[in-house]
């Protein structure tokens, strides 16, 4: 697992980002439940992930609507299989509008740069 904390932040919301092989939803829902182990990431307001896999395409929201197909876009564009990609939000009491999308992208990117996912 690789796990970058605290990567942005934005009117008091703060972003981290983590992932991991993974090959069903059930092994995507076991690495989100692992995370969640850890009492920062289970007080987050949002865990979303998005996973493509040989049982297809796979996301969850976590109350951050469309924040899961901004993930999966992105796995789909660089052609990232079997790899869960999650973004976790604290909010801060202000709400972003259209930028939390942006923030999204911003995070996934730089965990595939990390990861070296993509070459």
């Amino acid at each position: 697992m690789l796990l970058l904390d605290n990567i942005i932040t934005d009117k008091g919301s703060k972003y981290s980002v983590s992932g991991g092989e993974c090959h069903s939803v059930d092994e995507a829902k076991a690495f989100v439940a692992e995370l969640k182990r850890t009492k920062k990431f289970a007080k987050a307001t949002h865990n979303t992930w998005g996973l493509i896999c040989d049982d297809g395409a796979m996301k969850a929201d976590d109350g951050e609507a469309g924040a899961g197909m901004v993930i999966l876009r992105m796995l789909e564009r660089e052609g990232i299989q079997n790899h869960v990609i999650v973004v976790t939000r604290w909010f801060g009491g202000k709400h972003l509008g259209g930028d939390r999308f942006r923030h999204v992208q911003t995070a996934v990117r730089k965990y595939v740069d990390e990861a070296g996912l993509v070459q």
